[in-house]
C-alpha cells in the first residue's frame, strides 16, 4: 500500500480527464476485439432486441370518462408503432427503424458511455408525421467547446440543469465543413431538441464508458495471447537439438541430405568431391525420404527431438480469469461472452443468468428505455395536435399533464432462461398462487398480454371457420390435486429435484 497514492477529485474532473482517451481506447478496442465487439452485441440484444415494445400506461384520472385508459393505450401503441417501424417515418436519414436506432445507440453508448442526438421535424411526402430522429456521435459534442461558458461542451444553469449544447455540425453535402453550433435544449414549449442519456454520477454532464475498469484486462489478454502464439512459433521453428563435442559444421554436415552435401563440396574440387563420396558409400545410410530420413549420429551424440510447449495447462485459466472480468463488466456471464459451457450445469446456468438480469434490465430502463421514452413523447405530441390521438383539452392539455400523459413501460427481450419447462412450471404454481399476474409473465416473455389475448380470441373464432375442432380439455388424473393446490409437488417435480442433486454431485 506504501505507493498506493490515490488522489481524491471531483466526479466532473475525472470524467473530464478521462473521456477523450478513455472513449478513443474503448472505441479502438470495439474496432479490433472478437471477444469484446461480441459481447456488446450479446449484452444488446438482451436489453433491446429487434425493438423495445411500447406499454402506455396513462393516468386513469386523467382522460376521466371520456376515453377509457385501456382504449387510448391500445389505440396510441398500433400507431406509434405504425410510425417506429417505417424508417421513412422515423429515422431522419430514413435507414433504420427505431428498434434499429436504439440498438446502434446502445452500441455506441457501451463505447462513449453516452447516446446523443437531435429530435429534428421533418415532413416527407407519404409521412404523417414529421417527428424524425437523428442520432450523432457523442464526439460532435467537443470537450474544448468555442462557445463560452461549457462543460465539456454543455451550458449549464446556476442549478446544473444544461440549457443548450455545443454541437459541431457536419454537412453531408459539403465533406470536410464542420460548424460549431449551440443548439438549445428545449424549445419554447419544453419539447426536447437535444438527445444526451448517460447514465453518470451526480455533477458530471457527460457519460464514461463502463469498459474503462477493463481496458487494462483487455490489452493484458491481447499481451497474453501473443506471446503464448509467438513462443509457439518459436519453438515449431526450432523444434530439435543436437548434444555433441563435434564441431558446429560437423554437426550440420551430419543432419544434410546428399545433394545438399554433394553441393558444398562440389566447390572444393573434384577430389575433395571424389574423397567425399567414398567416404559416403563406406558408411551406412538408410533414407525413408525426406520427411522420414534417420541420420546415424557417432557414439555419445544424441538428436533430440522437441514439442511445443505453448500454449501450456496454465493458459487457459489465466485466459478465462481475464475474460470473466471483461464478461462481468459487459453484464453478461463468461458462457455467453466465450460460447464456453465446459462444467456449466442448469443451476448454475440459471444462477448466472438471473444475477445478470437485474443488471441489464437496470441498464435498459435506464440507457435504451430513455430513448425510446424520449421518441414517444416526440410523437405523441405532434399526434395529438394532428387530431390523430384523441385528448381532453387537445394539445393544451396535454402540455399541462405531459407527464402523466406520457407514463409507459418499456418492454425488451424476455429473460434468458437454461431450462423453459422448469420456468414454466415455477410460474404456473406462482399464477395459481396469486404471486404473479398474467400480464408480469408475459412481461417476462417478451410480450403484450393483451395481443396475446387478442391472438387467443381471432384462433378461436378461426378455427370453426376453417373446421379445426377445439383441443380436447385435460383429463382429470385419479389421486391428484385438481385447481391450485400452492404446495403439492406435481409429477416430474420430484425427478427435476433428483436431477439437480445430480448437477450439484457432479453425477451427470
Amino acid at each position: 500500500m506504501f505507493g498506493w497514492a490515490a488522489a481524491m477529485r471531483e466526479p466532473a474532473d475525472e470524467y473530464r480527464e478521462a473521456w477523450t482517451q478513455g472513449t478513443s481506447r474503448a472505441i479502438d478496442a470495439l474496432h479490433n476485439s472478437g471477444w469484446l465487439a461480441g459481447g456488446v452485441a450479446q449484452a444488446t440484444a438482451q436489453m433491446v432486441g429487434p425493438m423495445m415494445a411500447l406499454n402506455a400506461r396513462p393516468d386513469p384520472t386523467l382522460l376521466g370518462g371520456a376515453f377509457p385508459a385501456s382504449q387510448w393505450a391500445r389505440g396510441v401503441e398500433k400507431r406509434f408503432s405504425a410510425w417506429a417501424r417505417n424508417p421513412y417515418s422515423c429515422d431522419l436519414t430514413a435507414r433504420q427503424n427505431l428498434g434499429q436506432l436504439c440498438a446502434q445507440a446502445v452500441k455506441g453508448w457501451f463505447g462513449t458511455g453516452e447516446i446523443a442526438g437531435l429530435v429534428r421535424y421533418r415532413k416527407r411526402e407519404g409521412n404523417t408525421h414529421g417527428t424524425k430522429i437523428q442520432l450523432i456521435p457523442s464526439s460532435r459534442i467537443p470537450q474544448q467547446a468555442k462557445a463560452p461558458n461549457t462543460h465539456q461542451g454543455v451550458l449549464l444553469d446556476r442549478d446544473g440543469y444544461p440549457t443548450a449544447y455545443a454541437i459541431e455540425n457536419y454537412d453531408p453535402t459539403k465533406p470536410g465543413l464542420i460548424e460549431e453550433k449551440v443548439v438549445q435544449a428545449r424549445d419554447r414549449w419544453g419539447r426536447l431538441v437535444v438527445i444526451h442519456v448517460h447514465d453518470s454520477p451526480a455533477t458530471v454532464v457527460r457519460g464514461l464508458t463502463v469498459m474503462m475498469p477493463v481496458l487494462q484486462v483487455l490489452r493484458q489478454y491481447d499481451q497474453l495471447t501473443n506471446a503464448t502464439l509467438t513462443a509457439a512459433l518459436v519453438q515449431a521453428l526450432f523444434a530439435a537439438t543436437v548434444q555433441s563435442d563435434a564441431p558446429t559444421d560437423e554437426v550440420l554436415k551430419m543432419l544434410q541430405t546428399e545433394d545438399e552435401q554433394t553441393e558444398q563440396i562440389t566447390s572444393g574440387g573434384f577430389d575433395a568431391f571424389m574423397a567425399a563420396r567414398a567416404e559416403w558409400y563406406a558408411s551406412t545410410k538408410i533414407d525413408l525420404g525426406q520427411a522420414g530420413k534417420i541420420v546415424h549420429m557417432f557414439p555419445n551424440e544424441k538428436l533430440s527431438f522437441l514439442r511445443s510447449e505453448h500454449p501450456n495447462e496454465n493458459f487457459k485459466p489465466a485466459a478465462k480469469l481475464l475474460l470473466l472480468e471483461i464478461a462481468r463488466c459487459l453484464g453478461i456471464t463468461y458462457e455467453q461472452l466465450t460460447g464456453d459451457r465446459e462444467g456449466a450445469t442448469y443451476s448454475s446456468e440459471r444462477m448466472g443468468g438471473g444475477e445478470n438480469w437485474l443488471l441489464i434490465s437496470e441498464r435498459r430502463q435506464n440507457v435504451p428505455a430513455r430513448l425510446m421514452q424520449i421518441a414517444y413523447e416526440s410523437w405523441l405530441e405532434e399526434d395529438i395536435e394532428l387530431g390523430g390521438t384523441p385528448f381532453p383539452g387537445g394539445i393544451d392539455g396535454f402540455y399541462a399533464n405531459r407527464d402523466r400523459a406520457c407514463l409507459a413501460d418499456w418492454r425488451g427481450p424476455p429473460k434468458p432462461t437454461a431450462d423453459d419447462l422448469k420456468t414454466s412450471k415455477a410460474n404456473e404454481t406462482k399464477l395459481k398462487n396469486r404471486i404473479i399476474t398474467r400480464e408480469m409473465w408475459c412481461a417476462e416473455e417478451g410480450v403484450d398480454w393483451e395481443d396475446v389475448d387478442d391472438q387467443l380470441l381471432q384462433e378461436q373464432e378461426n378455427g370453426p371457420r376453417i373446421g379445426l375442432n377445439p383441443p380436447p380439455a385435460p383429463t382429470p388424473q385419479p389421486g391428484r390435486p385438481q385447481g391450485g393446490g400452492g404446495g403439492a409437488i406435481s409429477e416430474g417435480e420430484e425427478g427435476d429435484e433428483d436431477e439437480d442433486k445430480d448437477e450439484r454431485n457432479g453425477n451427470r
